[in-house]
């Protein structure tokens, strides 16, 4: 089996993962606030090294899953603009929702010169120590690896050229409306996946709060979903997002009263 083909096998295992179902419903209103730290992380990085490979979907289903637990990924509005992480950039999931900008470098045979893609991370590409590091083992620990859809290879260079250097820097995520609430669970067991955040893109804390409630902070529990046990039902709900960056955006009653699993809702948004 070629490395291309190990590559394709190791995400279709992560795109095979089970994500919350959601039916987007708009709010009603919301208000919100938002609070910034005294110093604020630069929205765009360094130039930095890395490769980047590409897998072809054989099935439009195969857009559905990730490691983030976006589910599908052009109902969520990401497209085909996404990229699948190795370990050392995945963070285990904390990184899931930030930008990247890539350029390719180095090869003039295949690169498309001045061009630059920007994909939001949406997936993990897992080690295979089967291969050496050099060898195969694109993902393994220490490289910094993209995995692209090849819609979204072919923006920057030939599809022939497989593996490529690139250039990638962290940048501020520009989305269209606000951040999406998509609530799952049963009972008293409440799971929200955060998605669609502009600025830095990925969350560092949630709170969550019913009229019956204090602020209620929740766990992450895998990618971008974050869980809580508490009792929220017949409650309009608001939430308190915190990203990377250490800003909070602050949405208010975003759910209404009667809200069940399933629904998604949209709250106010970073700015980007």
């Amino acid at each position: 089996m070629s490395p291309s083909a190990l590559i394709l096998q190791t995400l279709a295992l992560f795109l095979a993962l089970a994500s919350p179902s959601a039916s987007h419903t708009p709010t009603a209103s919301s208000s919100s606030s938002s609070s910034s730290p005294s110093q604020s992380s630069s929205s765009i990085s360094e130039w930095r090294s890395a490769r980047a490979t590409y897998y072809a979907a054989a099935d439009p289903r195969d857009a559905v899953g990730g490691a983030c637990g976006y589910g599908d990924l052009a109902r969520a509005g990401y497209g085909m603009a996404t990229v699948g992480l190795s370990e050392p950039l995945f963070e285990r999931g904390q990184i899931c929702g930030a930008c990247f900008e890539l350029r390719c470098v180095e090869d003039l045979r295949w690169c498309i010169p001045g061009t630059s893609l920007i994909v939001t991370a949406t997936n993990f590409c897992a080690p295979n120590y089967g291969f050496a590091t050099d060898g195969g083992g694109h993902c393994n620990p220490p490289n910094k690896h993209f995995v692209l859809p090849i819609e979204a290879f072919e923006k920057i260079a030939i599809w022939k050229a497989g593996n490529m250097p690139v250039q990638y820097r962290r940048i501020k995520c520009r989305k269209e409306g606000g951040i999406r609430f998509t609530i799952d669970g049963s009972g008293i067991f409440i799971s929200v996946l955060i998605s669609n955040v502009a600025g830095a893109g990925d969350i560092a804390a949630i709170k969550i709060k019913g009229t019956k409630t204090g602020w209620l902070p929740m766990g992450r529990n895998w990618g971008q979903n974050w869980h809580i046990n508490a009792d929220l039902k017949n409650q309009p709900l608001s939430f308190e997002v915190s990203s990377s960056d250490g800003l909070t955006v602050t949405s208010y009653n975003v759910a209404p009263k009667n809200w069940n699993f399933g629904q998604t809702f949209e709250g106010k948004q970073f700015e980007s």
